[in-house]
């Protein structure tokens, strides 16, 4: 599914990535069936959660296998993607728009007096309008203002915080989120730039500082990513998010998590298999292992199949994570 939508003035086309796979997993459907004769009785009914908007692929679909009475949640911190969330909410009763971060997700819910949701899935990467708008400054590939802000109303803009971090941290930044081997020669290159008002100069002043790169890969890829993650506190937001969508999953419950890089990848792993597995990590000082409750069934792990990647190489990278909330455990924490 394709969704098209207006930003300052320019076209941006958004593809959403593993959209069937996802809204099934949601569903805990092998598959999606037809919707076209299907009775309202025969749809999903609860609450559900979409926890990253975006331009709202997701979500629609989703809709399209909801009954009348189930309620949508859409979490998203851009104000241009909530935009088109609650032009969605005015067309359809059962959208509720929240403008928050999924990591208060817990917050939220609360707020309303909602206790359990049914299912939550969340699409952790940046959505194609969002890279492809030069204002926002996330793409090396188009000049604009070195923003990176996932939500412009508020907070520090990643030029702002370039002009005034030390290299030494900025070189730790680059290395631990963008895994850049040659991070401290381009923190050095960085930190010796006039100003941070162009993301072309400031992608250029990488290139020229790294002394190799992949074929097909821009220099900057990595020392981009870098940025835009430590800016919006994007790791620890996973972290978050992912503990309240356990306290909040109803048992049966699904959760489905799209990432498109290691770093989120592994931490949705390791909180999967954490909670699956039913034991803490080895602790020497203890005679005997504690064990802990088996919150969620085996985990799952889907990749785009060879033709959406060929139809959308964004997708190439993206994974999806999946686990049901077992029945008889506890609440937790």
């Amino acid at each position: 599914m394709t969704v098209n939508t207006t930003t300052n003035h320019q076209n941006f086309s958004h593809e959403t990535v593993l959209l069937y796979e996802t809204v099934a997993a949601v569903l805990g459907l092998k598959k999606l069936p037809k919707v076209t004769g299907v009775s309202d009785i025969s749809k999903a009914s609860g609450v559900f959660v979409d926890a990253t908007f975006g331009r709202g692929g997701h979500s629609r679909l989703l809709l399209e296998h909801l009954s009348d009475t189930a309620k949508l949640l859409v979490f998203d911190k851009d104000p241009e993607a909530i935009a088109v969330a609650e032009a969605l909410a005015k067309t359809d009763a059962r959208v509720v728009v929240i403008h928050d971060s999924f990591a208060n997700l817990y917050q939220n819910l609360t707020c309303l007096g909602i206790e359990q949701v049914d299912g939550i899935m969340a699409d952790l990467g940046v959505s194609s309008p969002q890279l492809d708008d030069a204002s926002r400054g996330f793409s090396f590939m188009r000049d604009g203002v070195v923003d990176m802000r996932m939500d412009t109303s508020q907070g520090m803009t990643a030029g702002e915080w370039l002009a005034q971090v030390d290299e030494e941290t900025l070189a730790n930044v680059l290395y631990e989120y963008g895994d850049e081997r040659h991070s401290r020669r381009i923190a050095r290159a960085i930190k010796q730039m006039d100003s941070y008002e162009s993301t072309l100069e400031l992608a250029e002043v990488i290139k020229q500082a790294h002394p190799n790169w992949q074929r097909g890969k821009h220099p900057a890829t990595q020392s981009f990513q870098a940025i835009r993650i430590f800016i919006n506190n994007e790791l620890g937001d996973v972290d978050s998010f992912l503990e309240q969508a356990l306290a909040v999953l109803a048992p049966k419950g699904h959760l489905a998590v799209i990432s498109f890089h290691s770093l989120e990848d592994r931490r949705i792993k390791q909180f999967l298999q954490r909670h699956s597995k039913g034991k803490y990590p080895e602790d020497e000082t203890m005679p005997i292992a504690p064990v802990r409750p088996k919150y969620f069934d085996k985990p799952k792990r889907i990749a785009p199949s060879k033709e959406e990647v060929a139809h959308n190489p964004r997708s190439r990278s993206a994974w999806l994570r999946m686990a049901q909330r077992r029945e008889g455990v506890y609440p937790y924490p």
